[in-house]
């Protein structure tokens, strides 16, 4: 007992060692233990304690706690205003961890003890936080998939319907039209998007031919994806909705290009060669239809004339018959003086009555006659 009068914690009096504490008189360091640290250890405990009392609105110790003395109670003093003050830190911890805010372009949906129970509307909403919690959304923002070469792989590298390899460039536009949907059905929406719409383009290529989707088929090919595109992500009941699909590039592979430029080539000149040719037959044609119609319609013309002019002189002829019949000497002399009317009539002629005496005394016989005849046309030329 004699040994151990430096306290109760080993702690050693002066004795025994001069100005050497704690040796054991043969200047060697005792052995460490433990028991030195514990008057530390609770020292800070209790500057602890009391520092926790002053927070919670009680008094401090006024410095005695570090020696055990004094009063002040050893833990924390609980008031009415400080379980007040608890309650309504807790509360609005609580409040802040139940109301949220969505935007005009988020929904959120609400879980009710991990299960669907609402969607929130654009605006604040509140969650019985634990029991119910909610996560926002972004349903109105058009995200884009870059589908085809543009990823940086083969995966634009498609298979026409007449054998023929492409290389197509193209973006899926989309957004989320059912958030609920969107969050329980699917596990990877992207992953999905991508999957079905590299399927479907795939499928549509394989039924089309090479030239219309190089040419003039881009449309219709970016309405079809789409239109398929939006089907297949219904019937998983994904909640996405297909704005648009941008048809970006249609090219032949890298390797063929050149070769496939010159193929290019040459069928537009064959195209240009045979409407070139078709435009002269079509001219040609038309030429030679529209001469047959023109002989056609003069056949058509003559052929009434000889009609009308026969039918005329047979009707003539009908008339004179007819006058002959009543008065044969008149209509005969008539028809004499006619013809020859007809006959004299285009002859260069003179005609001289002989004078009474029969010798022809009244002319001239150097007079020359038909040459008073001839017109002054005629003189002219």
């Amino acid at each position: 007992m004699a040994g151990n009068s430096g306290g109760p914690w080993g702690g050693g009096g002066s004795s025994g060692g001069g100005g050497n504490r704690g040796n054991n008189g043969d200047g060697r360091k005792p052995p460490e233990s433990d028991g030195p640290q514990i008057p530390e250890i609770d020292e800070l405990m209790k500057k602890g304690q009391e520092q926790l009392r002053v927070l919670m609105g009680g008094r401090g110790g006024g410095g005695r706690g570090s020696n055990g003395k004094g009063g002040g109670g050893g833990g924390p003093i609980f008031t009415k205003g400080t379980i007040a003050i608890g309650l309504v830190v807790a509360a609005g911890l609580w409040a802040a961890a139940s109301f949220y805010t969505v935007k005009p372009e988020e929904q959120s949906v609400e879980l009710f003890l991990g299960e669907f129970s609402a969607v929130g509307n654009p605006g604040l909403n509140f969650a019985p936080w634990p029991l119910v919690t909610a996560e926002v959304i972004p349903v109105t923002r058009e995200q884009n998939e870059d589908m085809g070469g543009a990823r940086g792989s083969d995966d634009g590298l498609m298979l026409t319907g007449d054998e023929n390899v492409v290389d197509i460039d193209y973006q899926v536009v989309w957004n989320i039209n059912d958030p609920a949907k969107y969050l329980f059905n699917l596990r990877d929406p992207k992953q999905t998007i991508q999957a079905v719409s590299e399927s479907a383009m795939r499928e549509i290529i394989a039924q089309s031919e090479l030239a219309p989707i190089l040419n003039r088929d881009r449309g219709v090919i970016a309405d079809r994806l789409q239109e398929l595109i939006q089907s297949t992500m219904d019937s998983y009941n994904s909640g996405v909705n297909i704005v648009r699909v941008n048809f970006d590039k249609a090219d032949p592979p890298q390797d063929v290009i050149a070769a496939f430029r010159d193929v290019q080539a040459a069928a537009q000149e064959r195209d240009r060669l045979q409407n070139v040719a078709d435009a002269y037959a079509n001219r040609v044609l038309a030429e030679a239809r529209g001469e047959a119609a023109q002989i056609l319609e003069e056949s058509e013309g003559y052929r009434a004339q000889q009609i009308n002019s026969a039918q005329g002189e047979a009707s003539r002829f009908s008339a004179v018959l007819e006058e002959y019949s009543k008065a044969p000497d008149v209509t005969r002399k008539r028809l004499y003086l006619e013809r020859m009317e007809q006959v004299l009539g285009d002859v260069d002629k003179i005609i001289l009555d002989q004078n009474s005496g029969g010798q022809g005394q009244g002319v001239v016989p150097y007079l020359p006659l038909n040459e008073l005849r001839r017109s002054p046309a005629a003189e002219s030329n």
